[in-house]
């Protein structure tokens, strides 16, 4: 016999209210003819299992990963059950264009993380993707096993979080770039170091590399040339740049080979050219954000919208009301949150998606141990945890919070997943009365609230 797990420890379900349990009679002894459907899903193909209440699986089948495979299967599908409301999908992910055909068709979706059909292999728990799209398959149909269907995203949020998921990629990517190329500009052309200062990622250094990406080259320009160049780069102050480079230019540094200066000059330039295209990439993105936040781009030196607004998603601006969120980091919350924030009753159900509500464990005379969350949505997890960093600096009572938390012995994360996990449960009342964040109002409710339980 299997064990019984619960889907609200995996991170793959949403938070919607759970599916009414599989009925096979219902109150008048009309049959319920409910079709399960598991997927092992790959690249290439995948392996479906259909089944029955009462018959169990019954077919296992090789679909490829083809448009016409997938509307063969549906059209199948949806011959065993021409109603798609009774036809449940349990698949290991939530993403793709395999998903969003079975949405389309109309179906229930039940996402699963892929460690609960890897709990019921068996004890020698061996990986068979036949066998486990039979284990899907009997989830599907298990009346005990309460899975929450897939809300799917709109439009605007859909976009919205695949730009904000890429913007975070791409700022890994730009991370990684500008540590590779200090540890090339170390090894060939420390005077580049000198001259860039602390910001060796500023636009006009890495116009300056790409152009001169060796000391000899550099030095071969003469101070016109260099401040030409930095005001064609609309630097503020040219005359201070070509001077800064003159000066770095004749301190004393150590002298590379030639053949590695050689062989690094084409690296040095490749890198400095990727990270302008990244950040401008990157601006491009930050601008659609906001676009998609607030309805319109926003414009002027106060970088507001205008009044004609378009469509927009729901929330946008009491996401951008809330300290610490600017449109970048407003983007990533909205996005993995969606446009549906009815699926979550409960600040708790929010919370626990994002990751920042603790997990509790008792066992017999054991003391309660509290462990962090780690079965949650790890981009949005990770878009709270630096909201709540953000905040201290714009929020009084979130730094008297965070102040409070590491007197009590917390570290530093541990501290600011608490303060996550506060600004979650403010957050959600926002949305559900569709009111922007005040300030005020919140600390004169907190202060009530502590008042009582004094």
């Amino acid at each position: 016999m299997s064990t019984r797990v619960l889907s609200f420890e995996d991170w793959s379900i949403s938070t919607t209210p759970c599916l009414r349990r599989v009925r096979t009679v219902t109150s008048r002894g009309e049959r319920v003819q409910v079709l399960g459907v598991g997927i092992d899903w790959a690249e290439e193909f995948h392996l479906v299992a259909l089944g029955r209440p009462a018959e169990g699986v019954f077919e296992v089948a090789r679909v490829e990963h083809t448009p016409t495979a997938v509307a063969a299967l549906i059209t199948r599908v949806l011959g065993l059950e021409p109603d798609p409301a009774e036809v449940r999908v349990v698949i290991e992910t939530r993403h793709g264009l395999l998903v969003e055909a079975l949405v389309d068709a109309g179906v229930t979706v039940l996402p699963v993380n892929p460690d609960l059909v890897a709990r019921r292999r068996g004890p020698a728990r061996k990986k068979d993707d036949a066998e486990d799209a039979r284990i899907a398959c009997l989830l599907a149909l298990d009346r005990f096993t309460d899975l929450r269907a897939l809300v799917p995203h709109g439009e605007l949020a859909g976009e919205l979080r695949a730009i904000a998921r890429d913007d975070v990629r791409a700022a890994r990517d730009e991370r990684r770039l500008l540590n590779r190329l200090r540890a090339d500009l170390i090894a060939t052309f420390p005077a580049a170091l000198v001259i860039a200062g602390d910001d060796l990622g500023a636009p006009v250094m890495l116009k300056l590399l790409e152009r001169w990406p060796t000391a000899a080259e550099l030095a071969a320009a003469d101070r016109d040339q260099v401040e030409a160049f930095a005001r064609a780069a609309r630097h503020g102050w040219p005359d201070r740049f070509a001077g800064r480079v003159a000066d770095a230019l004749a301190a004393e540094h150590f002298q590379a080979r030639d053949y590695l200066v050689r062989a690094k000059a084409a690296t040095i330039r490749l890198a400095a050219t990727q990270l302008l295209l990244i950040r401008d990439q990157r601006r491009a993105w930050q601008h659609r954000m906001g676009e998609l936040l607030l309805g319109a781009p926003r414009y002027g030196r106060n970088k507001q919208p205008g009044d004609d607004r378009g469509p927009a998603v729901p929330g946008g601006e009491v996401y951008l009301s809330f300290p610490g969120l600017g449109d970048r980091l407003a983007a990533r919350i909205a996005g993995e949150i969606g446009d549906a924030i009815g699926q979550f009753t409960t600040p708790n159900a929010l919370q626990c998606y994002a990751g920042k509500a603790p997990v509790t464990r008792r066992s017999g005379k054991s003391e309660l141990v509290v462990a962090t969350r780690l079965a949650c949505n790890r981009f949005l997890a990770d878009a709270v945890q630096h909201w709540a960093f953000t905040s201290l600096k714009n929020s009084g009572w979130a730094r008297e919070f965070y102040d409070t938390q590491r007197h009590r012995g917390k570290t530093h994360n541990a501290a600011l997943r608490a303060l996550g996990n506060r600004w979650l449960e403010v957050l959600w009342h926002c949305l559900t009365r569709g009111v922007p964040y005040d300030e005020n109002v919140h600390v004169a409710n907190r202060d009530r609230a502590l008042s009582k339980t004094a």
